[in-house]
């Protein structure tokens, strides 16, 4: 699992429209939201048992008011992993952010 959040001096320019469902090696599963890129990622992710599986469970969400406040959380405090990871890099979420990724899965109806 990856250390606390940092704030970047270069935000990422990441928009958000996915939901993802993603199953670490122990089991356990997490909400995202993510895009094609960061979806991609995880494929290979798992494709190399750095985490079990990654589901789409919602494509296009709208970007609503807490989509944009979590694209800007995730822009200022994470860079999207390369190719070349050597391990699956989870996006930490403070309990703010977790909030707005609790409020985009219920505004669009997955729970």
């Amino acid at each position: 699992m990856a250390n606390a959040p940092i704030q970047l001096a270069d935000p990422g320019h990441e928009s958000l429209d996915m939901i993802e469902e993603i199953t670490r090696t122990d089991g356990s599963k997490y909400m995202e939201i993510g895009n094609m890129v960061h979806n991609g990622r995880a494929e290979f992710a798992a494709e190399h048992h750095f985490i079990k599986e990654v589901r789409i469970l919602k494509l296009n969400i709208p970007e609503s008011a807490n989509v944009i406040k979590y694209e800007d959380y995730i822009n200022h405090h994470f860079l999207m992993q390369g190719w070349d990871m050597d391990h699956w890099e989870e996006w930490i979420k403070t309990d703010t952010a977790q909030a707005l990724v609790d409020a985009i899965l219920k505004e669009n109806q997955v729970s």
